[in-house]
């Protein structure tokens, strides 16, 4: 169901519904402007936690190092910029990004009461026309951002010139299910149980049906893989977590 997402450029993907390309973002962020403040309470309970784990090990790829100047796309409420900040230290630096403003202030205020403020910064930009210098940075992540895109491949290739030479693009993001057998409760799942989810715990059933659509139509690692490897970036490879539920792409830039 995965289309090349540069193939019509007048239209995009929004869950199952083709829609005018400039109006995916606007779309896109009336969906997280809606759930911004129930945002961690349902990552929770839809994922049973997992995805705490799937961030941990998307930390361990990323392999941040103290010092690194690091870009965080799509970071919502803060999650992996929690990690990067104490990994890069006081010589490093951390840029959480959102295009959404509401996630972008239920990030800030989650870290400042962590009591991470010195070696964050705060920009509201959108992953296909990032506002920073070539070479800016030593890492760049995104996690479960990059489905939400309305053209993957510019946004792969803006993430590509913005990295220094020996930096490296993880991307943590709802992929496809490898098993098989496992396809009919996982399709009951996301499409009953989530929605029902949404609209008991954040009054809004439309938002987690998007979801359950946005990831069926998202690239597969396989897609995704040559993506990036269109994109410019080297050494690719993919790892799949908890059946291809989630998959972590990585590539690097020499």
């Amino acid at each position: 169901m995965s289309r090349d997402q540069d193939s019509t450029a007048d239209e995009a993907d929004f869950g199952y519904q083709r829609v005018p390309a400039g109006d995916k973002a606007r779309r896109v962020g009336e969906v997280f402007s809606s759930v911004a403040s129930r945002y961690d309470v349902m990552n929770d309970v839809m994922s049973a936690g997992l995805h705490r784990l799937w961030k941990q090990q998307a930390l361990r790829l990323v392999n941040a190092r103290p010092g690194h100047r690091v870009l965080d796309l799509a970071a919502g409420t803060g999650d992996l910029s929690v990690g990067l900040s104490r990994t890069v230290g006081k010589d490093g630096r951390v840029v959480v990004s959102d295009i959404n403003e509401a996630m972008l202030n239920e990030g800030r205020d989650r870290l400042l009461n962590e009591g991470l403020a010195d070696n964050l910064d705060y920009t509201l930009a959108d992953a296909e026309q990032l506002p920073f210098a070539p070479r800016s940075f030593d890492r760049i992540t995104i996690a479960f951002g990059l489905r939400n895109v309305t053209r993957i491949p510019r946004a792969l290739a803006a993430m590509r010139e913005a990295l220094r030479p020996g930096g490296k693009l993880v991307v943590l993001e709802f992929s496809r299910l490898y098993l098989q057998p496992l396809q009919p409760v996982y399709d009951a799942y996301s499409f009953q149980v989530l929605p029902l989810m949404g609209r008991l715990v954040a009054d809004d059933a439309d938002s987690y049906r998007y979801l359950a659509e946005s990831i069926r139509m998202h690239p597969d690692q396989e897609t995704l893989l040559t993506m990036m490897e269109d994109a410019g970036f080297e050494d690719c490879g993919f790892i799949n977590l908890s059946g291809g539920i989630v998959a972590l792409h990585h590539g690097h830039v020499y």
